[in-house]
């Protein structure tokens, strides 16, 4: 029996101390961890070693965390959380605009972060299992194939975040019904993590970017004024 290869996580923290501190509380949880110190190295170890999450704090020498998680996310959907001294929702919003799954404000608590960590790659695994009795659910040119946790937009391969995934496969699975927001946060955040209702718009945003040809003027994830957002019911919603 081949056994199960545990989770490598990486830290991109300057503070030595802090670093440590992670590595000790995480390894003892039994996840596997490698350091990065700036941005840089951050990068690089992440072309090297291919880890199954990043934890990113935003103020990095070299390359801030904001800079490293866009260059992540040109190639990878690896999940990513901020660690930030910053309490300004527009900062939190632009890591999460970005492609970040979720942000702590230092000070913390190491078993916070841990907490964290767990519960994103809990739900991914949630999606994974939900994954593995679905169909593949079309609509007009865009697919979503459960079983292989596979996106595809006129027959091409489309990368998304585990929380834009999420976010598709929620919308998708009932087309026509509308989600509130509050709703769609509990789904995406299933752990009772803090955020404001703007993250879903954010969220929404960056997945109309990937699916829609007109972000602008949306054809499969519609706006639902004051409440929230449902997917397009009907195929007279995508034109002739």
């Amino acid at each position: 029996m081949t056994a199960t290869k545990l989770p490598l996580i990486l830290l991109a923290e300057d503070d030595l101390k802090t670093s440590n501190l992670l590595t000790v509380y995480l390894e003892r949880e039994g996840y596997r961890t490698i350091a990065a110190y700036d941005g840089q190295q951050a990068i690089d170890q992440h072309r090297m070693r291919n880890p199954d999450f990043v934890v990113l704090d935003v103020m990095l020498p070299h390359k801030d965390g904001w800079e490293v998680c866009r260059e992540i996310r040109q190639h990878s959907e690896v999940p990513v959380l901020f660690l930030t001294a910053r309490d300004d929702e527009s900062d939190r919003l632009l890591g999460l605009g970005l492609g970040a799954d979720d942000y702590v404000l230092k000070p913390f608590s190491p078993r916070e972060v841990v907490a964290r960590i767990k519960g994103i790659l809990r739900r991914i695994r949630a999606v994974n299992i939900h994954d593995a009795a679905s169909d593949v659910l079309t609509h007009g040119a865009l697919v979503l194939d459960a079983t292989k946790r596979r996106v595809s937009l006129d027959g091409e391969s489309v990368e998304l975040t585990p929380i834009e995934y999420t976010l598709l496969l929620t919308l998708m699975s009932t087309p026509g019904r509308v989600f509130q927001r509050d709703e769609i946060i509990a789904r995406l955040y299933p752990h009772g993590e803090l955020v404001v209702d703007r993250v879903v718009d954010v969220h929404v945003g960056k997945l109309r970017q990937k699916i829609e040809v007109d972000p602008a003027d949306p054809k499969y994830i519609i706006t639902v004024r004051g409440t929230g957002y449902r997917f397009a019911d009907r195929q007279s919603e995508f034109g002739s």
